[in-house]
């Protein structure tokens, strides 16, 4: 919905008709004609407004070995913690979701046992916070504490957590979010997500895939040869991977937690973020 215009009326400063005789006789004259009001008017503005896009033709894209030591500079020189980065990650994900589809719906976010999972799982609890109904499918959850701790709060916040996929996915859901597997996936999908992955990939909804698109390799794209997911819309986080380069959907970048000191170890030209915005959408 649009926010109705503005207007700020800026009120006239009356003329001293009745000073000096040096008046200047037209400044006098056109005094009568102007209106005591004087207004101006702002335009609309939407209530979710849309980010900058930024070409990503001049992205550098990350190797497999590139995206792991990025990782592992964020957590030893400025030092943040797997806990802190998995939170900036998820949120950069949800504002993704929400600038891009603006009509909150119904998310179901199908997360992974490892780090790109516990994405998902922060971006279902932000989501839900911005007005979405969210609900996760963990057919494998992990027993480290980080995730143990993430699922709990699923579960204090009613958010509905599934061991496996729903059947009709159509009339249920609204988008999917893929947060299955992530840079350090390699080989074969293997059970549960042998089954997981092809009902995303027959299913005729939006699928946002959160860093990678699951089954995609890191650096070579989607796998030849063999039916794939193709995610209508891709979050690269911290900064955009090789196999990017081979996607040619809506591309989101959430790095606006990456110091400037980390970006120039690895050369990386990185995007301005307008406003409070945590994501920058990337043009072809």
């Amino acid at each position: 919905m649009l926010i109705p215009a503005l207007r700020l009326c800026l009120i006239s400063q009356p003329l001293n008709l009745l000073g000096k005789s040096s008046v200047n006789p037209s400044l006098l004259a056109r005094s009568f004609r102007l209106p005591f009001h004087k207004c101006a008017t702002f335009p609309e503005s939407s209530s979710s407004p849309q980010p900058r896009a930024f070409s990503s033709m001049s992205m550098r894209y990350l190797s497999q070995s590139e995206a792991v030591a990025v990782d592992e500079a964020l957590m030893a020189t400025p030092g943040f913690s797997v806990d802190q980065l998995m939170e900036l990650a998820g949120l950069s994900v949800a504002a993704a979701v929400a600038t891009h589809f603006p009509k909150a719906g119904r998310v179901l976010c199908v997360c992974g046992p490892g780090n790109n999972g516990g994405d998902g799982l922060v971006a279902a609890r932000h989501l839900w916070q911005f007005g979405w109904q969210p609900t996760v499918v963990y057919p494998k959850r992990s027993s480290k504490t980080l995730f143990v701790n993430l699922a709990t709060q699923m579960e204090m916040m009613e958010i509905p957590v599934l061991e496996a996929m729903p059947a009709d996915l159509e009339t249920e859901y609204d988008v999917i979010l893929d947060a299955i597997f992530g840079f350090s996936f390699s080989g074969s999908v293997r059970a549960p997500f042998d089954t997981v992955l092809p009902a995303l990939q027959q299913s005729a909804l939006p699928v946002v895939s959160v860093d990678i698109p699951s089954g995609w390799d890191v650096e070579q794209g989607p796998p030849a040869g063999v039916d794939h997911l193709k995610p209508e819309m891709l979050v690269s986080l911290t900064m955009p991977k090789k196999c990017a380069s081979h996607f040619n959907g809506a591309h989101y970048l959430g790095g606006r937690f990456v110091p400037p000191t980390i970006a120039k170890q690895f050369n990386f030209k990185q995007p301005a973020f307008p406003g409070l915005e945590q994501v920058v959408k990337l043009s072809a």
